[in-house]
């Protein structure tokens, strides 16, 4: 129980930067951000995204385009504004400094 509970927080600590990422390769819909997620097993439940989402909108990293569908409503698609992109490089750096940190912590030994 105290594994699954650490572990929740991993992915929820980590879901900001994997949305930054999704949305970096270019313009996408949330359900298709949100099958990305649950398919990498980072997105349990769908209604953590929508917030996230309007965060990040308000904090000036994403923009989005409505675009007209075929097959209903109008659907909202996302971006990286230039706020985002470099938001989304200084989290690259954080990641690969912590990467670096776990990695030498498992191949330390003790003396």
């Amino acid at each position: 129980m105290i594994a699954e509970n650490t572990q929740t927080q991993m992915r929820k600590g980590i879901l900001e930067y994997c949305v930054l990422l999704i949305i970096s390769r270019g313009e996408i819909y949330a359900s298709d951000i949100i099958a990305e997620l649950k398919s990498a097993k980072l997105l349990v439940v769908e209604g953590t995204l929508y917030p996230l989402l309007t965060r990040l909108k308000n904090n000036g990293l994403l923009n989005y385009n409505w675009v007209e569908s075929t097959s209903g409503p109008p659907r909202k698609y996302y971006t990286l504004t230039p706020l985002g992109t470099a938001m989304l490089a200084q989290l690259d750096g954080t990641w690969q400094e912590l990467s670096f940190a776990i990695a030498k912590s498992k191949n330390q030994t003790n003396p």
